[in-house]
């Protein structure tokens, strides 16, 4: 369509709003209007010239096929589309013969839209219309709105007219509606700058989306393809991915050869969206209205292309119910299986946190992959994340197995980083996330990633927070670099940089690190008298105790309000089970008995101080076996724990011992990947004996964590190698846990993009400090002069 045209047309349609809306609606809401009318209008003309075909076929069915319900293969085959009107009226008989009753003329255009099929009925209800048609009817703006909209001075009709001077007007085609209807939506977005990212993605972003997924294949199109967005919104994506198709690359294709499917759970975009898809030719019921994590509504599909810009920083909380039932993954989009340490596959955890769900929709897309045997170029995705998909989430975690999941399956073939301030309603850095599962040989095991977060132009104005853009030739330097899979340096402060990464740079593991527990232990007044309370309940018990003393154990009924009201009174917010356990007596006579154990524990065994927590326990051990007392293991240890505490000095604690030989030995050893004079490092300490080793108990508070790059070798000899060189010698004691190793990936651009900018000197400091001095000198003597 010729641009001149199209900005006459857009223009025209955006001057409604201040000619006919202005004082009815606020600024903000003119779009309400608007958009369903600009929809409705290209409908209308749509199906003028087919208006006597269906009123006939109308006819036909209910006087002499005599149906009870209309048939709507026949209605849509007299329309010649997927929808019709079944009514007497269309907007230009409506206007032709309306009057200044508003109120009949709102009756008239019910009776109008009551006649639409149930697909476009779908989209009045989702637009709410009707509600804005009473509203404008009430206002006495009604007939005005329709006047412009049917005005012979515009056409939003497929055929070419004359206007009332002679002057041509152009058809409009679906592709040149599609353009004014996306550019209205642009306009209004920008009016509506907290909510424009909700649902608009800058038209230079989805540029170069398209120009990746598309580009790299040209000479391989598939003839027919489909191409989906599952958080489709306005329909953005997908139209700019069609018209990439007919326009950038110059291939001609009827509008059946392009499939789109999308879907959206904001009823107005969903509208927008399913609209648009009829204004254009498409197939509105490949439209989805609802939440895509929380049904599967293309489950049975695969798609060629798909394209996304999900919602990042957005709770699915709401939604977890859908895809876990509890801890178990119920939806198999979200179930993956990889390798654990040990190289033995597993179901693992493949959710992100529920705050932030924006990989479920990068799952979602990875689900609806081609298999190569059904398609020869497999799937291409580009999506829109913030920077928390690259590295939120340690390891083992969703997050990481995600991308763990991604990447050992060799499906990432770059990420880009956009500059901050590209969006309409966030600063915040993004980046594109270039998937394919049918990467060109050379990018076999390999991962770009480039940096265009300082390649941009400045915007003149501000449209919310969006304050630059990408200009044609930085797409296309992108592109140039991409393709080329080039490493570039930045030069200076401008530019883009670009590296190439092997697939298992990204990964680590992480390894626990194990020290032993020293304690040491006595039997003291001080330290028994905490047996008396529960840890959990510790704090009421305390203030019932010293408040009451020994009535908790006589009249902990009567109590029983006094106490609940002081704990709510603290906020201590006790759960209902913590409630009934405080308030049941046999909590506190439990309490009391092992008090009453250890104070004839600490009179047989004495109140000196072990350095050997070994010994202590034997001894406690004993003494309880003397007396013919037999505690569960939660009692004793609650005891030893009360009188223990941990020392560098004391003796290490021994968990046990185990025998290491024959098969059993090799297997171990086979599996550590250590010889038997390492057997240490991994917790088996040799205790003299033939073929026993010791294990110690471990301290958790000095438990630590070491995150192991993955390289070139093999796991063992990795992580074992990485101890030796790097823990050992500063803790010998220390050993590696490998049953809690996990595997990471993250992927950091700030690390691999940093540049190092050295501190100015001295002197460049002072300078500017001195002239600093002097202009606020001048500005105080500005100021004296000016109140004198």
């Amino acid at each position: 369509m010729n641009q001149q045209v199209h900005n006459k047309l857009v223009s025209f349609i955006w001057s409604i709003a201040d000619d006919c809306l202005r004082d009815v609606y606020v600024r903000g809401k003119y779009r309400d209007v608007i958009l369903p009318m600009v929809v409705l209008r290209r409908l209308d003309t749509l199906l003028e010239p087919t208006k006597d075909a269906v009123m006939e076929e109308v006819r036909f069915q209910r006087e002499e096929a005599q149906f009870t319900e209309l048939d709507e293969n026949g209605l849509r085959e007299a329309s010649g589309y997927v929808f019709y009107n079944t009514s007497d009226w269309t907007l230009q008989r409506l206007r032709d013969t309306a009057t200044n009753n508003q109120q009949l003329l709102e009756a008239n255009f019910k009776a109008y839209l009551d006649g639409f099929s149930q697909n476009v009925k779908e989209i009045i209800d989702k637009f709410k219309l009707r509600s804005q048609i009473r509203h404008m009817a009430s206002k006495d703006v009604l007939l005005n709105v329709l006047e412009k909209f049917t005005s012979p001075y515009i056409n939003l009709t497929p055929f070419e007219k004359l206007d009332p001077e002679g002057r041509r007007l152009p058809a409009l085609s679906n592709l040149g509606m599609g353009y004014v209807f996306e550019e209205l939506i642009r306009k209004f977005n920008e009016e509506n700058n907290e909510e424009a990212g909700e649902h608009f993605t800058p038209r230079e972003v989805i540029d170069l989306m398209t120009h990746l997924i598309f580009e790299p294949i040209k000479d391989r199109i598939p003839p027919v393809m489909t191409i989906y967005d599952p958080a489709c919104g306005s329909g953005g994506m997908l139209t700019e991915a069609q018209n990439f198709i007919i326009d950038e690359m110059g291939l001609i294709r009827a509008s059946g050869d392009v499939y789109l499917y999308g879907k959206e759970i904001n009823d107005e975009t969903y509208a927008i969206c399913k609209s648009d898809m009829m204004i254009k030719g498409n197939n509105p019921e490949n439209i989805k209205n609802g939440s895509t994590l929380s049904t599967d509504e293309f489950s049975s599909m695969k798609f060629d292309f798909m394209l996304s810009n999900p919602p990042y920083g957005k709770s699915w909380a709401s939604e977890v119910k859908y895809i876990k039932d509890g801890n178990e993954v119920i939806d198999p989009r979200f179930r993956i299986r990889l390798k654990n340490y040990w190289g033995i596959e597993e179901e693992v955890d493949a959710t992100p946190r529920s705050s932030d769900g924006q990989l479920l929709f990068l799952m979602e897309m990875v689900d609806k992959m081609k298999p190569m045997k059904a398609s020869p170029i497999g799937s291409r995705i580009a999506s829109v994340h913030n920077g928390s998909s690259l590295f939120t989430g340690d390891a083992g975690g969703g997050e990481s197995n995600i991308r763990r999941y991604i990447i050992e399956n060799d499906w990432l073939e770059a990420i880009i980083q956009l500059p901050n301030n590209l969006f309409y309603n966030t600063g915040i850095t993004t980046y594109i996330w270039l998937l394919s599962n049918n990467k060109a040989p050379d990018r076999k095991g390999k991962v770009q990633l480039i940096d265009a977060g300082q390649l941009y132009r400045k915007l003149r104005k501000n449209l919310g927070a969006k304050n630059c853009e990408f200009a044609p030739e930085h797409i296309t330097e992108i592109m140039q670099v991409y393709r080329d899979m080039a490493v570039v340096d930045r030069e200076g402060d401008e530019g883009l940089a670009s590296k190439v990464f092997r697939n298992q740079d990204f990964g680590y593991y992480k390894a626990t690190i194990e020290r032993p527990k020293r304690l040491k232990a006595q039997f003291t007044a001080e330290r028994i008298a905490e047996l008396r309370f529960d840890s959990k309940l510790r704090e009421p018990m305390v203030w019932a105790w010293e408040t009451y003393g020994d009535r908790v154990y006589t009249e902990l009924d009567s109590l029983a309000k006094t106490l609940v009201e002081w704990c709510e009174k603290q906020e201590l917010n006790l759960s209902r089970k913590q409630q009934d356990a405080l308030l049941n007596a046999d909590t506190w006579l439990k309490q009391q008995n092992l008090l009453h154990l250890a104070e004839k524990l600490m009179a047989a065994i004495g109140t000196d101080e072990y350095t050997n927590f070994n010994r202590f326990a034997l001894a406690v051990e004993m003494e309880l076996k003397a007396r013919g007392v037999k505690l569960s293991a939660s009692e004793k240890k609650q005891i030893l724990d009360a009188v223990s505490w941990y020392d560098a000095d004391a003796e290490r604690v021994i968990k046990g011992t185990v025998k290491l030989k024959g098969d059993k030995l090799d297997q171990l050893l086979h599996r550590l990947g250590c010889d038997p004079s390492q057997l240490a490092d991994f917790g088996y300490f040799a205790t003299g004996k033939p073929d026993e080793y010791l294990e110690y108990e471990t301290e958790s508070d000095l438990r630590d964590t070491e995150n192991v790059p993955v390289g070139e070798t093999t796991l063992d000899e990795t992580i074992h190698g990485y101890f030796l060189r790097e823990v050992k010698p500063h803790v010998p004691e220390a050993w590696i846990n490998l049953e809690q190793t996990r595997i990471g990936y993250e992927i950091s651009f700030n690390k691999y993009f940093y540049r190092h900018k050295p501190l100015r000197t001295l002197e460049e400091v002072s300078a500017d400090i001195l002239q600093l001095e002097e202009e606020s000198e001048g500005l105080i003597r500005n100021l004296l002069a000016f109140s004198q």
